[in-house]
C-alpha cells in the first residue's frame, strides 16, 4: 500500500471505532482486517499504527481540534495527528490525502484551514486544561489525581506508552530459562520481568502465536502485573480455589501452576465464550486440575459450595484505567456512570464470593483499576459490612508466596502502576476470613 493508501485505511478504521463507540478498538480492529485480507502483515501494522497514534493522543486531538471551530471527525483527528504529532507541513499532510485512487479524498477549504491554524502548535501547551493536557479523562481525574498526587503527570505520559508484550513460563511445561531458551532458538529474544519470577518481556507486538514454545503451552501472554497477584493468592498443592470472575482464565493458569496441578480449581464468568476460550487454554497448558463453571441468573452454584474453598480470586470487572497503555480508547469508552455502576457491582461480587471461603481461608480482590473507588475503598467498604475478614499485610502475602525480594511496597495493599513499575495498573487486597 502507498502512505496515502494506509491514511485512507487508518481513517475508515478510526469511523469503525467511532460508529462502534462501545466495543473495543481492538475487535473492531480484528474484524476490519479480517474483511480486507488483501491488507498484509507489514500494511497492517502501519495502518494499526496510525489509527492507535490516534486512539492513544484523542482528547488532545479533540481539544485542539475545537479550538479551530471544525467539526470533530476520525478524518479530521488524523490529519491533526500529522500536522501535531508527525509535525508534517499542512501541505506535506494535504499531499497525503489526494494520492490517487486510494487515498482518503483532498482536503476541502475548511480542512486545510485547520491544518494551517494548528500548524506549529505543540501536541502539549500548558494553556490546555488538565484534561487535554494530562490526555486523561475528566471524569477519571480526580480519582486519578487522589492516588498520586504530584507524581499524576509521571503516570499519565507512562500511560501513553506502548505496553510491552509479557509472557509467562508455565512452570507445568518448564522452567523461565526453559522459555527463554525457546523463543531464543526462534531468533526472539525475552528478558526476565524485575518483579515477577515467572514472567519474560519482549518489545510490544512482537508475534509469538506461531512459536513452538507457544504452541506448546511453555509460554503464556499475561502482564507481569497479572502474573503477581496469581502469586499472591497463594494456591497451594491439594487446595481447593475458586477464579470468580475468571474471563480467558489466565490466572486460572497461572495457580494451576503454583499448584503443581494438584488440588481443585473452579474458574467461573458469567460469560460462555470466555469459559470456551479458557477451557482450551488449559488444554494447550496441560492443567488437569480445574474446571469451568458457568454464573447464571438463579444459580444455586455458590450457596451449595459455602465456606468450602481455601481460596477465592476475585478479580472484579473494573474500569480498566490501569489497561489504558494497551486500551487507548477505553479512555473514551468509559465514563462516570459507568464507574458508579461497577462499584456497586464490585460490592455484590465481593459479599457474594465471600461466602465461598473457609473459616482461615482467603479471599483476593484484585482489580486493574487505579481509582481509589474501585479499590482500597471498596475494600474498607467490604470490611465494615464483613468484619469476620482481616487484612493480610502486603508484605506478609509476598513473603508466603515465595517471591523474590521485597514487596514493592510497604502498604496494606498491592498496587502496581504503568510509571512507578512498568506494569499495567492493577490492585491487590489479600483477606482472610477469620477462624
Amino acid at each position: 500500500m502507498t502512505p496515502e493508501g494506509r491514511l485512507s485505511a487508518a481513517i475508515d478504521l478510526l469511523y469503525d471505532v467511532f460508529d462502534q463507540a462501545r466495543r473495543p478498538a481492538d475487535a473492531i480492529a480484528a474484524d476490519f482486517f479480517r474483511n480486507r485480507r488483501y491488507i498484509g502483515g507489514g500494511d497492517r501494522r502501519a495502518v494499526s499504527d496510525l489509527a492507535w497514534s490516534v486512539l492513544r493522543q484523542r482528547l488532545r486531538l479533540e481539544w485542539w481540534v475545537s479550538q479551530t471551530g471544525a467539526r470533530i471527525t476520525p478524518r479530521l483527528l488524523a490529519l491533526a495527528w500529522l500536522v501535531l504529532g508527525e509535525k508534517r507541513k499542512p501541505g506535506e499532510a494535504a499531499k497525503l490525502f489526494d494520492g490517487g485512487r486510494y487515498s482518503a479524498g483532498p482536503l476541502d477549504a475548511g480542512e486545510f484551514e485547520v491544518a494551517n491554524r494548528l500548524s506549529g502548535k505543540p501536541l502539549t501547551g500548558k494553556e490546555m486544561p488538565d484534561s487535554a493536557r494530562l490526555n486523561l479523562p475528566e471524569w477519571a481525574l480526580p480519582g486519578l489525581a487522589a492516588r498520586f498526587g504530584e507524581t499524576l503527570g509521571e503516570e499519565a505520559a507512562a500511560m501513553e506508552r506502548p505496553a510491552p508484550l509479557d509472557l509467562r513460563a508455565n512452570l507445568l511445561k518448564g522452567s523461565r530459562e526453559a522459555a527463554q531458551a525457546a523463543l531464543a532458538a526462534e531468533g526472539i529474544r525475552a528478558e526476565p520481568t524485575p518483579l515477577s519470577p515467572w514472567g519474560l518481556r519482549l518489545p510490544g507486538r512482537t508475534p509469538i502465536a506461531g512459536t513452538a514454545a507457544y504452541k506448546s503451552g511453555l509460554i503464556e501472554v499475561q502482564d507481569e502485573g497479572s502474573q503477581i497477584i496469581a502469586a499472591l493468592a497463594g494456591a497451594r498443592p491439594g487446595m481447593r480455589v475458586a477464579d470468580y470472575c475468571a474471563g480467558a482464565a489466565g490466572k486460572t493458569l497461572a495457580m494451576a501452576a503454583t499448584m503443581d496441578n494438584q488440588g481443585r480449581i473452579t474458574a467461573c464468568d458469567v460469560s460462555a465464550p470466555r469459559l470456551e476460550g479458557a477451557a482450551r487454554r488449559l488444554r494447550r497448558a496441560g492443567v488437569h486440575n480445574a474446571e469451568t463453571h458457568l454464573l447464571e441468573s438463579g444459580d444455586r452454584w455458590a450457596k451449595r459450595r459455602a465456606g468450602q474453598f481455601d481460596r477465592v480470586l476475585v478479580d472484579a470487572p473494573c474500569t480498566g484505567t490501569g489497561t489504558w497503555r494497551r486500551n487507548p480508547d477505553a479512555r473514551i469508552r468509559t465514563g462516570a456512570e459507568d464507574l458508579a455502576e461497577l462499584v456497586e457491582k464490585q460490592r455484590e461480587i465481593l459479599v457474594t464470593s465471600s461466602h465461598l471461603v473457609r473459616p482461615s481461608g482467603r479471599l483476593v480482590y484484585a482489580t486493574c483499576s487505579l481509582l481509589p473507588e474501585e479499590d482500597e475503598l471498596q475494600i474498607e467498604r467490604f470490611l465494615t459490612a464483613q468484619p469476620g475478614f482481616r487484612v493480610i499485610p502486603l508484605a506478609q502475602a509476598w513473603a508466603e508466596a515465595g517471591m523474590p525480594g521485597a514487596s514493592p511496597s510497604q502498604a496494606p495493599h498491592l498496587l502496581l502502576s504503568p510509571g512507578a513499575h512498568g506494569t499495567d495498573g492493577f490492585f491487590c487486597a489479600v483477606l482472610e476470613r477469620q477462624a
